[in-house]
């Protein structure tokens, strides 16, 4: 029987772009079992053979199957005017590289798919435990081996009450001053930022707020075609959603939530953050 979502609007991509994620899970992890040498890039951000060789498998497969969508990887160059078109595909071959070169298992291989500037279809796979998030216009659902459920956020609707999920390698001590700022005392720690989406998409984390500038389209398009599905919402510290026609770079800092709890996050945190309007 097909996958939900499989037929219909973007069925077709999503069969392929679930097919890349898993070949590119599976040989990133076979990757990361025998050891692998770490280079820096610009920014001392860490990254591995593995992430280059899971970009190759997902970018040549993509250019295969929509040889007129242009694709960005986090590990190559943006093609010329990759932006300008109607479609374009996001692609971070290892979201939570950090993660990954510990050997745990808090990294995802993310696909995304930007239709008119906005995230339409979204892929997030996690090798171990081979758990699937997945999202078209039709939904968003979770995958682990055969079993199939739809997404959807929690019913906390008091920024004092969410779950917060939060960096493990990135964490800096203006979480703290968001948790004081919000009347917070629950918190979890994920390397992915995709995880970290599709754990509030799951109904069991509420909120994620990221005041730095760091993540790039590619950290949050798969993601939040699965959070905006689960009925969650995503938008810049401000408020303003993402148009990934614009900058690749996430300058004004990122919010995840349900939805239900976005605009009293939002205006609580204003002025703690007044520098990055």
């Amino acid at each position: 029987m097909a996958l939900p979502g499989t037929s219909g609007e973007l069925g077709h991509e999503l069969v392929v772009a679930m097919d890349l994620a898993r070949r590119a899970g599976a040989e990133v992890l076979a990757m990361q079992r025998v050891g692998i040498a770490v280079d820096l890039k610009p920014g001392d951000e860490p990254v591995t053979a593995a992430d280059r060789r899971g970009s190759e498998i997902i970018v040549a497969g993509l250019v295969e199957a929509f040889p007129d969508d242009p694709v960005i990887s986090e590990e190559l160059p943006p093609p010329p005017g990759a932006q300008d078109g109607s479609r374009l595909w996001l692609v971070d071959p290892i979201d939570g590289t950090k993660d990954f070169i510990r050997g745990e298992d808090g990294y995802s291989v993310m696909i995304g798919l930007v239709r008119d500037g906005v995230a339409a279809l979204g892929v997030v796979y996690q090798p171990v435990p081979d758990r699937m998030f997945y999202a078209t216009p039709a939904g968003a659902w979770i995958a682990v081996g055969t079993q199939v459920e739809p997404l959807r956020v929690s019913s906390v609707a008091a920024a004092s009450d969410v779950r917060l999920v939060a960096s493990k390698s990135h964490r800096s001590p203006d979480i703290d001053r968001i948790k004081e700022r919000l009347g917070i005392a629950d918190e979890i720690n994920v390397g992915s930022v995709g995880v970290k989406l599709c754990l509030i998409a799951l109904g069991i984390h509420d909120l994620y707020v990221n005041p730095a500038a760091k993540t790039k389209a590619w950290d949050t398009c798969a993601p939040e075609a699965i959070l905006v599905q689960a009925g969650g919402r995503l938008s810049d510290l401000y408020g303003t959603p993402i148009d990934y026609r614009g900058e690749l770079a996430h300058k004004r800092g990122l919010v995840a939530s349900n939805g239900l709890v976005h605009d009293e996050v939002v205006s609580k945190l204003a002025s703690l953050f007044p520098q990055k309007r």
